[in-house]
């Protein structure tokens, strides 16, 4: 009577406990209490509770740990576990008085655990299984009577009921919860700005809801509603565009996937599709006003609880809702700012043909309005002190370039402005190293002004003019030479017989002069000749640092006898197609003009080397005072020398033998010393 008294007293308690609202575990924990100080013989109590993965876990129980192992570890492996499973599929009480005559236990568990004897029972309430109770005395039977068993079934209803309280108010949380989220997901949506904006809010709370976030948006055309004109993907989507619309075999599916948005626009309600690449697939319509505006799906994968319930959808579909009043708005919105953007893009894309137009031409540009403000300027323009166009754009071009620099441009561009007609000059860059042309042409708004690097052309020009005259010069001396060359050798033959004479023996000494002016004038009518000679011939394969060998005694006797130094800087070069005779006298011709424009103790320097272009190279390096300005545009030409005895000749020469092996000379002097290179490039074409 008064362990029936106690039970009775037991089980008001945990009715108590049940009423006053504590958390499901610390009720189940009073029921396990209560079993174990019911059942005095059972020294082991164990609540699981089913888990979304389908496996049932322990929740609550005692003792904490049996033979090493935590009983918060423990999972019911149903495969091996034929108890547990007898006991989901029956929902009825099995006792097991002795283990070792029954195979229905986890052979494993038994083992672990010492369990002689074993109580199973399932928590249901109304056909509803909410988990399972297992009971055992370590290392021991229970031996457990009717009544016994009986009292633990009360105390497992027990159990139910509160789970059962427990799942009530989870449930009214989630609603109040539910209409928090749709107050919420409202007054958010309110404040969307874009279409992309309101369809990113409803991304979120879908997660929220369905715990995924490959979400896709496809819209339909405003025009016509059956095809998809828009997709939109959430953030965190890893479901590509092309997994949407592409082979519907890549979603494993019977139906295609245009079908079965095609069937929710039609239905306008939300489908479920289970499919073995993403498990789920959830589709929901988005309608406003009866009118289908597009659909939403919720793909889940990799593993993800993909068994939407019936209370998931229903919240998910009503999210939706709530979003497609403000879709619909802020569609029509849109539709109006793409009729602005594309009549803006139109006028966009011709100023961008236009300014494509401006920067593709090569030489510098800018545009003027009628405060001389630089309105445009592409990245072609020179500017003084490495300035950028984006640094000078907006400025006062007289800012940029004082016009007590560029006295010319200040002229002409006022004459522009003011006046009203295209002008055309050349000036020097700020630098002095290279020359524009400009052009400037007068607009509504100003004048626009392109800048044309003519450094080139000049040089060309200049070229042009030294090989008009060496043709010049070579016309005259083809029709004279023979003219002046036979009175010449009269002369000269003359003089000789007179000096055979011995009675003019007092004479011999002028004739002797004069025989050797004559033939000084030959070897300058012979020098002028070559220069008008336009074609080298006797050419063969030599080695240009063998020629310098051989003719290096000559060269260092010239420098010993002017007390100056000489020194030789040779690399490995291929051989070429050139003239000995005409390579040895230009090389001699640039060593004598070096030594020339030294002191004494100075150091001529020959060297030879390959460059990048596979050309070969003849330096020929002094250290003079370097060519004056001035000079150094008029080098080259024939007959001009700033010697007091020189013909001009010897640089012009030069210049002809250079030009006759398809070979260039360049000049790089100044205080220092003066450099002369001779670049053979074409080396085996005769």
């Amino acid at each position: 009577m008064l362990k029936e008294q106690t039970r009775y007293s037991r089980l008001a308690n945990i009715t108590k406990v049940i009423n006053t609202k504590l958390e499901l575990r610390e009720v189940l924990q009073h029921v396990t209490t209560a079993i174990s100080e019911e059942i005095v013989q059972c020294n082991s109590v164990g609540i699981f509770l089913p888990h979304e993965d389908g496996s049932f876990r322990a929740f609550v129980g005692k003792p904490e740990f049996i033979n090493g192992n935590s009983f918060d570890s423990q999972v019911l492996d149903l495969e091996m576990d034929l108890l547990a499973n007898e006991v989901i599929e029956t929902q009825k009480t099995i006792y097991i008085p002795d283990t070792s005559k029954d195979h229905r236990p986890d052979p494993r568990s038994v083992e672990a655990f010492e369990i002689k004897s074993l109580l199973g029972l399932p928590i249901s309430f109304e056909q509803e299984l909410f988990g399972l109770v297992f009971l055992f005395d370590h290392g021991a039977p229970m031996n457990l009577t009717e009544s016994e068993i009986q009292s633990v079934e009360a105390y497992v209803n027990m159990a139910a009921v509160a789970i059962q309280n427990a799942k009530n108010l989870a449930q009214k949380e989630n609603l109040i919860a539910e209409n928090q989220m749709l107050l919420n997901i409202s007054r958010e949506l309110s404040m969307c700005s874009s279409i992309q904006e309101s369809i990113d809010k409803c991304f979120f709370y879908l997660s929220k809801v369905l715990g995924s976030d490959n979400m896709v948006a496809h819209l339909l055309d405003p025009l016509n509603k059956k095809n998809i004109s828009l997709t939109k993907c959430s953030e965190g989507c890893t479901w590509e565009e092309a997994d949407c619309m592409g082979d519907p075999r890549n979603m494993q599916m019977d139906q295609g996937y245009d079908s079965l948005i095609q069937k929710v626009i039609q239905s306008r309600k939300a489908m479920t599709v289970p499919c073995l690449a993403s498990k789920n697939l959830l589709i929901i319509p988005l309608v406003s006003m009866k009118e289908v505006l597009g659909v939403i799906t919720v793909l889940n994968r990799d593993g993800e609880n993909s068994n939407y319930d019936t209370s998931q959808i229903q919240l998910a579909q009503s999210i939706v809702d709530t979003t497609a009043p403000t879709f619909s708005n802020l569609l029509y919105m849109d539709q109006l700012e793409n009729m602005v953007e594309e009549r803006t893009s139109a006028l966009a894309a011709a100023n961008e043909k236009v300014t494509s137009v401006i920067e593709s031409i090569t030489d510098g540009f800018f545009a003027l309005n009628k405060e001389w403000e630089i309105i445009y300027i592409n990245k072609h323009q020179y500017l003084p002190d490495n300035k950028k166009p984006k640094e000078v754009l907006g400025k006062n071009i007289w800012d940029v370039i004082p016009p007590h620099t560029a006295e010319i441009m200040y002229d002409e561009f006022h004459r522009a402005m003011f006046e009203r007609i295209p002008v055309q000059f050349e000036i020097p860059s700020l630098n002095e190293d290279s020359w524009y042309e400009v052009v400037a042409y007068p607009f509504d708004d100003g004048i626009c002004c392109l800048f044309k690097d003519i450094a080139e052309k000049r040089k060309y020009e200049n070229e042009l003019k030294r090989l008009s005259k060496l043709d010049l010069i070579g016309q005259m001396a083809a029709g004279i030479s023979h003219e002046i060359r036979n009175p010449m050798t009269t002369v000269r033959g003359f003089l000789q017989l007179l000096k055979q004479e011995e009675d003019l023996n007092r004479h011999f000494s002028y004739f002797d002069l004069m025989i050797d002016e004559l033939d000084r004038a030959n070897s300058i009518i012979t020098e002028f000749l070559s220069m008008g000679n336009t074609r080298s011939s006797d050419l063969k394969m030599m080695d240009l640092n063998s020629l310098i060998s051989d003719i290096a005694p000559l060269i260092k006797i010239d420098t010993f006898n002017q007390n100056k130094l000489i020194e030789f800087n040779t690399q490995e070069i291929p051989e070429m197609l050139i003239n000995r005779n005409e390579i040895r006298q230009l090389i001699i011709n640039l060593c004598r003009n070096g030594l020339e424009a030294m002191n004494e103790g100075n150091v001529l320097t020959i060297s030879t080397y390959q460059n990048e272009a596979g050309c070969v190279v003849l330096a020929i390096q002094d250290e003079g005072e370097g060519i004056l300005p001035e000079v150094l545009e008029k080098v080259g030409t024939p007959f001009y020398t700033t010697k007091d005895n020189g013909t001009g000749l010897g640089l012009g020469i030069s210049y002809a033998i250079a030009a006759r092996h398809n070979a260039t000379i360049d000049i790089e002097t100044g205080p220092g010393g003066t450099t002369f290179y001779t670049t053979f490039c074409n080396r085996g074409e005769k």
